[in-house]
């Protein structure tokens, strides 16, 4: 007899297909409903137990932006055959680390970065074979003074095309394409459509570069519209983050 499911799982399904549902009809209201983008589910803070019920229902692709919490999530969890896309800000140093488990890295914006990404992922492929890292440049769309978007992250859109050159001439690297985030206080439609000008010139220059991560739980459609190929949605599927001591 089947266990019947409990009330967060239950609650998760709502909230997942309340999204997927929010995906197909902005993909359709953009012409495209026969290449959805990729949900990763932005998993931070939230319990495995958790990511474990979204495996259940579905969910392939998850996303974690802290490299102690990813790594320990991911050995509880690596009987689930999940995807890990590391999100956040990361350290050169935490690169080794981060090679264990991500499948792919949304946030990389400087050399140093690149060049301790290649070097941990050749050390790991010829300890454990593992396939080549996806590697997606982080877009810094905020011109504005000061720090308004320096918390952000990000490389400068002139800073893009060396970048993906050297992703591109790393062993054990693949150059995905590019990701941002839409800018507080300003419009996510133009912070989108300028992100899918800056990937329309690193594609010329590197026809395999397609990807775009854009849009979060808030600006999802105005991502779709402008071409995104992953979304990272957190807090509308897995609702407010836990309370952290």
């Amino acid at each position: 007899m089947t266990e019947a499911p409990d009330a967060r799982s239950l609650e998760l399904a709502h909230r997942l297909a309340a999204v997927q549902q929010r995906i197909a009809t902005a993909a359709g209201a953009a012409g495209r409903e026969g290449s959805l983008p990729v949900l990763i589910v932005v998993t931070k803070f939230h319990p495995a137990e958790d990511i474990r019920r979204l495996a259940v229902l579905g969910v392939t692709d998850v996303g974690e932006n802290r490299d102690q919490e990813a790594s320990a999530k991911a050995r509880e969890l690596a009987d689930c055959g999940l995807t890990w896309h590391f999100v956040g800000q990361l350290q050169s140093k935490k690169a080794k680390s981060v090679l264990r488990y991500a499948a792919a890295v949304h946030s990389v914006d400087r050399p140093q970065l690149v060049d301790a990404l290649a070097k941990a992922a050749q050390a790991e492929r010829d300890m454990t074979g593992r396939a080549p890292l996806d590697c997606f440049i982080q877009v810094n769309l905020d011109d504005r003074a000061g720090d308004a978007g320096a918390h952000r992250g990000g490389a400068v859109p002139d800073d893009v095309l060396p970048l993906a050159e050297r992703i591109a001439t790393a062993a054990g690297l693949e150059l995905a394409g590019v990701m941002a985030v839409a800018p507080l206080g300003t419009r996510p439609e133009a912070a989108f459509e300028r992100l899918a000008r800056v990937s329309a010139r690193l594609v010329a220059e590197h026809p395999g570069g397609t990807a775009i991560s854009a849009g979060m739980s808030q600006d999802l459609e105005a991502a779709i519209a402008h071409g995104a190929t992953h979304l990272r949605i957190g807090s509308d599927i897995l609702g407010s983050r836990p309370a952290v001591g």
